[in-house]
């Protein structure tokens, strides 16, 4: 996996010395419970999941209680990562001010959730191969969108662990 020569740019955390993210698509069967799943496996390897928190959520409430899309769940425990403990939730408006970053998966997503601002963004603004794009919903289509989406879904997690170490513990003040 390609790894950035340069971090991406995280705002700061609202808790020094820990971390919360969340993830927001539509339905919250798809695409953000795959990157939910994806970067907690990441940041537990990376051993930054005792101060890093991730949440998924989506805008709509229709799959509320659900798990995961079966074509999601079986792309992901053929990859190697348990999509199990998954059950769809809504997003919650206060989530900016809960959270340190919620990065959605496409443009709708994040007209849904007001905008962009410092903490909220698209999730492949930090891709390190194809930054500022969609993560295409895949619900309609057949399997191989399913696996589309988990690579990107993959490289940005990474790209997203590699840029939290220096997140989460400022530079040093030189006191000369």
């Amino acid at each position: 996996m390609p790894v950035p020569h340069l971090p991406p740019h995280l705002p700061p955390p609202r808790t020094p010395g820990s971390y919360r993210i969340a993830l927001v698509c539509l339905g919250n069967i798809c695409r953000s419970p795959t990157a939910h799943v994806v970067l907690e496996h990441r940041l537990a390897d990376a051993g930054l999941d005792d101060r890093v928190e991730v949440a998924s959520s989506g805008t709509g409430g229709w799959h509320v209680g659900n798990p995961m899309d079966e074509r999601a769940a079986a792309t992901l425990t053929t990859a190697g990562y348990d999509p199990t403990r998954h059950r769809a939730r809504q997003y919650d408006t206060t989530w900016p001010e809960a959270y340190d970053l919620v990065l959605v998966m496409d443009e709708a997503n994040l007209a849904d959730v007001g905008g962009r601002t410092e903490r909220i963004g698209m999730f492949r603004d930090l891709d390190p191969i194809d930054p500022g794009g969609e993560v295409p919903d895949p619900y309609y289509g057949g399997t191989d969108g399913f696996e589309e989406v988990l690579a990107m879904v993959e490289r940005t997690s990474d790209a997203i662990v590699h840029a939290l170490p220096d997140t989460l513990e400022p530079p040093a003040r030189d006191h000369a």
